[in-house]
């Protein structure tokens, strides 16, 4: 759908700033569907470049390990996998400097500034410019991508900063934007729409950016969703029997606009006893289950209390909580940021611990 759209704007460069593959070994239905399509740009748009940066999920760990992405210069994309590369398009009057992750993550980082002999310049680069990503106030929606300061991206310098790694939409300068994401494909798609309302983004959907040069006018094109994220209003189940629990998931279901049917639904159910759980209707879990391309039902435990020294109760702390506590005061090497490592442990923990519960 991004190409229809692609096809009828005509756009005189395209610029993919990472991550279009979610590994460095995507299945060969993701390859082949990709090799599909930018066929399809090559076709109908015969003179548009298309540039092409590694990000921090499609980037290979070892030279060895090598990259699909050098595939697509079979069709005659710019594909540039660790090194930065100065790329002049001279029927545009263009150069693209095209960043990589690895090229910002490891060794000594690229002066991020233009050169001479173009009217145009761009910048793509795949990082997290001033923790936008990585904001320490809120959960991360991904992590290891590489920190650049706005400073360092130098806006005033450029005509236009393509960015990538973060998947919404979302300005850092008047000229230099994260284009987000086609789709919701986080790992924790429930967190990325609760961003977007954050952001006032509600509404608005994935798409891509189209931007005129040199004026830097940036038009969000929206690109209708194949499927919902459907977040149902969360159940309190503090005191309630088991069955009075399913009449309420119930309730919510049947209510649930769009219908649960083919989409991707969640259910947070809070402050439910392992017992109340095993006694729930699974078979009518199951249904649901049967109806949505994915149903979690998200049972959430109630909070322990325990006996402090002083004899007063207070908070037993939950798993990733006492994680993250441990994780904060533990001894790390100086390369390593320690952010980073709370949150990618933190993140670890209660991943599992989801599964956990979820089998139960």
């Amino acid at each position: 759908r991004a190409v229809d759209d692609l096809l009828a704007q005509r756009p005189e460069l395209i610029v993919v700033a990472g991550d279009v593959f979610h590994s460095v070994r995507p299945t060969n239905p993701a390859i082949l569907f990709l090799f599909q399509q930018l066929q399809r740009l090559r076709v109908g748009l015969p003179e548009t470049p298309i540039v092409l940066v590694a990000g921090t999920h499609d980037t290979p760990r070892s030279l060895e390990t090598g990259t699909i992405l050098k595939l697509y210069e079979a069709l005659g994309v710019e594909a540039v996998v660790d090194a930065p590369r100065r790329l002049v398009f001279p029927k545009l009057d263009c150069a693209v400097l095209a960043v990589p992750h690895q090229a910002l993550a490891a060794g000594e980082r690229p002066a991020l500034r233009p050169q001479s002999g173009a009217t145009l310049n761009v910048l793509v680069a795949h990082c997290d410019v001033d923790r936008v990503v990585s904001r320490q106030d809120r959960t991360p929606l991904a992590f290891g991508g590489a920190q650049v300061t706005k400073q360092e991206l130098a806006p005033a310098q450029w005509d236009y900063i393509a960015l990538g790694h973060y998947h919404l939409a979302h300005q850092v300068a008047a000229n230099a934007w994260y284009s987000g994401s086609l789709d919701y494909v986080t790992t924790t798609p429930w967190l990325e729409l609760a961003y977007e309302r954050e952001e006032k983004r509600t509404g608005k959907g994935k798409g891509y950016l189209l931007v005129d040069l040199p004026a830097a006018r940036v038009s969000f094109r929206p690109i209708a969703a194949v499927r919902q994220l459907v977040d149902l209003p969360p159940v309190q189940g503090e005191g309630l029997t088991a069955a009075e629990v399913d009449a309420l998931i119930a309730e919510r279901v049947a209510k649930a606009k769009p219908a649960i049917d083919d989409q991707v639904v969640r259910l947070v159910v809070w402050d439910v006893s392992r017992a109340t759980q095993r006694d729930l209707d699974h078979a009518a879990i199951r249904a649901c289950k049967s109806r949505a391309l994915s149903f979690q039902l998200d049972v959430r435990r109630p909070a322990e209390q325990r006996s402090e020294a002083s004899g007063a109760p207070g908070r037993r702390l939950t798993l990733p909580e006492t994680v993250r506590q441990f994780l904060t005061h533990r001894p790390l090497d100086a390369d390593l940021e320690r952010d980073d490592f709370v949150g990618l442990g933190t993140r670890y923990v209660e991943q599992a611990d989801g599964d956990a519960e979820g089998a139960g």
